[in-house]
């Protein structure tokens, strides 16, 4: 018997010794060389991700840490059409592994060049995520988020002029911080189960359309003072206290939003779920 448990010991050693050389690194960038704009997608299928602005001098670059067992990372660089693919996706292999969470925490790290418009659109399987798009010229910005738990920030002023931002999750969790820094025209979300935090401090230059879809969750909204604020809602059973501001019809608008001279235009269709109101300092 003790024979019999010193085997079963050693087989899952060698297990686990075997599944954790399988995790590998990996790297690709990309120099800077006068390009003007990028079209960027990157896939994420599961592990941790952290996206900022990088050096100038590189276009783009990549370090992540992956499960060779699992996945492949992607880079793909269309130089004629100034396309770029980055990412880990899945191969489809399964099995179960007798490893510790630590050992198959995967990670990566994406920055892009400050210096080139972008173009951004991102897919995230079960990922913990941290975009940090300060400092980006960001042009426009597509955001899935299957079942992570993503903060997407705009710590400073957006350098170009964003088209427009258009996020959906499956059954996540996503805060957005400081969206009166994406110079975004138009914000759209739409989510199915969780919760939402949309931020809009930040330096407003102009004004904003924003349209938030949720089936089933929270959404809880951060409002800035300094921007004329009018929201429509469509509700069904979800919950709604339209604190600081007034009812004028089938909107609620905030004091002086008719003199004010940028505005925030807010629609908002849930099903079950509530609706909150924070003001910002």
């Amino acid at each position: 018997m003790r024979g019999l448990f010193l085997s079963v010991l050693a087989l899952a050693g060698g297990a686990s010794a075997a599944s954790a050389q399988s995790m590998r690194p990996f790297s690709t960038y990309r120099q800077w060389h006068g390009e003007t704009s990028t079209s960027a997608r990157l896939e994420f299928a599961a592990g941790a991700l952290r996206l900022a602005a990088g050096r100038p001098a590189e276009l783009y670059r990549m370090d992540v840490l992956y499960d060779a067992d699992r996945y492949q990372p992607l880079s793909d660089f269309d130089a004629a059409r100034g396309d770029v693919t980055l990412g880990l996706r899945t191969t489809g292999n399964g099995g179960l592994r007798v490893v510790s969470k630590g050992q198959l925490r995967q990670t990566a790290s994406v920055t892009f060049s400050p210096r080139s418009d972008l173009a951004l659109d991102v897919a995230l399987g079960a990922v913990d995520g941290d975009l940090e798009l300060g400092g980006l010229r960001l042009t426009s910005l597509e955001l899935e988020a299957g079942a992570s738990r993503a903060t997407v920030r705009f710590s400073q002023p957006n350098a170009a002029r964003c088209r427009d931002a258009v996020l959906s999750s499956g059954a996540a969790e996503l805060t957005v911080l400081g969206l009166g820094n994406s110079r975004c025209d138009r914000i759209a979300f739409e989510g199915g189960v969780g919760r939402v935090t949309l931020d809009f401090g930040g330096a407003w230059t102009s004004s904003s359309r924003v349209s938030v879809k949720m089936a089933l969750g929270a959404v809880a909204l951060r409002l800035p003072r300094q921007v004329g604020v009018r929201l429509t809602l469509d509700k069904f059973l979800a919950t709604f206290d339209p604190q600081g501001l007034v009812r004028r019809g089938n909107a609620y608008l905030s004091p002086g939003y008719d003199h004010a001279a940028r505005h925030l235009d807010i629609d908002i269709t849930t099903a079950v779920g509530g609706v909150t109101i924070d003001w910002l300092k």
